[in-house]
């Protein structure tokens, strides 16, 4: 069951435009203004304004771009493409582990984590909520699911009764052990979803390597890609956390010290 969008209430504060549910954040005891959307140009970005109550609650902000995109995430027939969320690179996947392998491959870091969460609250006081999502079997795309469930559940505690979730080795690490040959089944993944009859977006928790055989575009630990599956999976746009940043290791930053086994 997909989660409904409500009626907004969109006005100007004289910093930006009112983004959340009027009538959501008066149940929550928030009043109109504590949540907000600000225009960058090309991207807008969600944030808790200073001083509400709503920021002792939520952290950081959201961004998404391009900023007319914003109608599309309240669409109901959109696929979200999520990369797992950040990690610790100083810590390597050893040679031939298996997914559910946790001590030997590289994990989320405790900043990682809260930004899931974070993540979490932030698509939940939006109503920006997938009607199924598909996890990858590693444990860093495990423990992305689990974190960023945690945070959506702190404002619609019932949710989890409300996704269908399931687990699919198809979205495993590209060519690794146990992972898949090709993208062809986050292909089909999405087709099987799309011929179902979509009542509400699809989100697949992912890798970098699958996401960027399927779309070509490069994205950070934690981002979501937003795909149109009438247009070929065409890439509508993306988003994510603030804190989001490239990894050292697809985005030719300096190295880092990283051990495996």
């Amino acid at each position: 069951m997909a989660i409904g969008r409500r009626t907004y209430g969109i006005f100007f504060n004289g910093i930006g435009l009112v983004l959340v549910s009027a009538g959501y954040l008066g149940a929550q005891g928030f009043g109109e203004g504590d949540m907000a959307m600000r225009n960058e140009g090309h991207a807008g970005v969600v944030y808790p304004e200073s001083g509400s109550g709503m920021a002792v609650e939520i952290k950081g902000s959201l961004r998404f771009e391009p900023i007319t995109m914003l109608a599309d995430l309240y669409r109901k027939d959109i696929v979200f493409l999520m990369r797992h969320g950040p990690t610790d690179w100083s810590q390597m996947d050893a040679r031939g582990v298996e997914p559910k392998d946790c001590e030997r491959q590289r994990m989320m870091t405790p900043d990682g984590k809260e930004a899931m969460r974070q993540l979490g609250m932030h698509l939940a006081i939006s109503e920006i909520l997938p009607a199924e999502i598909r996890v990858s079997p590693w444990c860093r795309n495990a423990d992305t699911f689990a974190t960023l469930m945690e945070g959506i559940r702190h404002f619609v505690p019932d949710y989890d009764q409300s996704v269908e979730v399931t687990e699919d080795y198809g979205l495993g690490l590209l060519l690794s052990l146990g992972g898949a040959a090709t993208v062809a089944p986050i292909r089909a993944a999405i087709d099987d979803w799309e011929k179902r009859g979509p009542t509400g977006p699809l989100l697949l928790i992912t890798h970098y390597t699958n996401i960027e055989e399927l779309t070509e575009f490069k994205v950070y630990e934690g981002e979501i890609l937003v795909l149109d599956p009438a247009l070929d999976n065409r890439v509508l746009g993306y988003l994510r956390m603030d804190t989001a940043s490239p990894d050292a290791i697809h985005f030719n930053l300096p190295e880092i010290d990283r051990n495996s086994d």
